[in-house]
Order: C-alpha cells, then sequence, then structure tokens
C-alpha cells in the first residue's frame, strides 16, 4: 500500500489559519512555527480577552482550536460561543484541528460529552499512543509516546472516527467528516512551554496518575523527534495538498 505525503506551502493559499488560543500569554508554539516555515500565515485570536472570531472561513485556510486551563463544560460565555462557533467550519467543510481543549469543545459541538477519568486519573506527562488502522490509513507513522497535559477525555462523537488510542483516555486523535480532527495530546509543545507549564502549572504533576517534573524534560528528550516528524506531516495532511 502507498502511503501518501503531504506538503504545506503557503503560496498555493495566502490566506492565514485562524488560530484561537484561550490564555493572553499563550502562543501556538511548535504548530506556530511549522505553519510559519512552510510561509502559512496566522491570525491570531483570543476570545478570553474578546477576540471576535469569523463568522464564515472565507478569509482563511481553516482553523485551530488549542488548549488551556478551562474545561469544555465550563460556563463561561465566550467558552459557551466557542463550542457553538464550532458550526462554522463544520457547516463549511473548511480543515479545522483543535488541540485538547479545542479537541473536547468539538466533542461537546458533536454531541459527545467530556469528563474526567472514572478512577480520578490524569495524563500529565509523556504516556504511550497507539493509532489505529484508520489512522495509519492516512498516515504511516504515528508517535508512540506523546506528551498530555489533562484532567479530563472526551467520548467518541457519532459519525466520528477514532485515529489514535491510548490506556489511561481512549480517544487520543479524531476525524470528523472530511476536513475536522481533534488531537488530546500536545505536538505543539515547544521546550519553553514545557518549562512554563511545568512551572507554573506544578500542582498538576502530583495529580493521581501524573509524572514528576523531571520526568517531562527526561521524556522529551527521548521522545520528541518523532513527534515533530509526525507534526510535520499531520500538518500537511490537515492544511496541505497530498504530494504526487
Amino acid at each position: 500500500m502507498q502511503h501518501r505525503h503531504y506538503r504545506l506551502d503557503g503560496a498555493s493559499d495566502p490566506r492565514p489559519v485562524l488560530i484561537v488560543l484561550h490564555q493572553e500569554t499563550s502562543t501556538p508554539g511548535r504548530v506556530g512555527q511549522v505553519l510559519a516555515a512552510h510561509g502559512v500565515t496566522l491570525d491570531i485570536r483570543r476570545p478570553v480577552i474578546g477576540d471576535a472570531l469569523p463568522e464564515t472561513l472565507d478569509d482563511h485556510r481553516g482553523a485551530i482550536v488549542f488548549g488551556g486551563p478551562p474545561s469544555a463544560n465550563d460556563p463561561d460565555a465566550h467558552l459557551r460561543r466557542e463550542v457553538d462557533w464550532m458550526a462554522v467550519p463544520l457547516g463549511e467543510n473548511r480543515p479545522f484541528l483543535g488541540i485538547c481543549l479545542g479537541a473536547q469543545m468539538l466533542v461537546k459541538h458533536l454531541g459527545g460529552t467530556v469528563g474526567p477519568h472514572p478512577d480520578g486519573l490524569v495524563e500529565v506527562g509523556y504516556y504511550p499512543l497507539q493509532s489505529t488502522p484508520e489512522g495509519r490509513m492516512l498516515l504511516p507513522q504515528w508517535p508512540g509516546m506523546v506528551y498530555q497535559w489533562h484532567r479530563e477525555g472526551f467520548t467518541l462523537p457519532r459519525g466520528a472516527v477514532r485515529l489514535a488510542t491510548g490506556e489511561r483516555f481512549e480517544n487520543q486523535a479524531i476525524r470528523y467528516g472530511d476536513h475536522a480532527y481533534g488531537v488530546q495530546f500536545h505536538a505543539e509543545l515547544t521546550l519553553a512551554m514545557l518549562h512554563r507549564w511545568t512551572t507554573h502549572g506544578h500542582e498538576r504533576t502530583l495529580l493521581p496518575g501524573a509524572q514528576k517534573r523531571r520526568d517531562h524534560f527526561d521524556g522529551r528528550a527521548i521522545y520528541d523527534a518523532p513527534v515533530k516528524r509526525w507534526l510535520e506531516q499531520f500538518l500537511g495532511l490537515v492544511f496541505g495538498e497530498a504530494e504526487g
């Protein structure tokens, strides 16, 4: 079976990718770096400080909704509006990627549920990832270990396809329709982000099932290279085009 390779090229579509962040100080991390390296521009919005989301994606190449401290179940008005806004990329069948909280918001919009592990366990650190046959049909090489920073997981919404699974939280990567994707893990993590998260969010590393801070840095040294290669191809799959 011949596997496709995907190419990202800013010149093929000059429109920016909409980037939705959930804290004033957040960055798109390695996702932003990869897109910029391929000439793709970014339009960054932060609804938490009042930025509006567009009523159509006609002026955008697609959209990425990132993670953050809130729960997809929180009642804040800007979060509820964001969940409702998922109707825009889905209705227009435009490239969409939700990361962690962004994936959970997508699942909420599609009628799935978001909640904690039944035994109260979390994933904070590096954990095993197993691609499904459907995932390998899209991309042959998935990383075996990925970085996690979450207390909640999500169900598989009706009509969605599971692309990757984990031992503790079953749904780690999903696809819905032709162009919408959600991933639970953080391939966008940079070393600077790892320092920041494990410092400001140190109490998360003490939760049941979490890994100690030093293990996060040891894990990155061992496991990061395959994650970086995967992210290049995955962003090409979502926002680029097949080669050949």
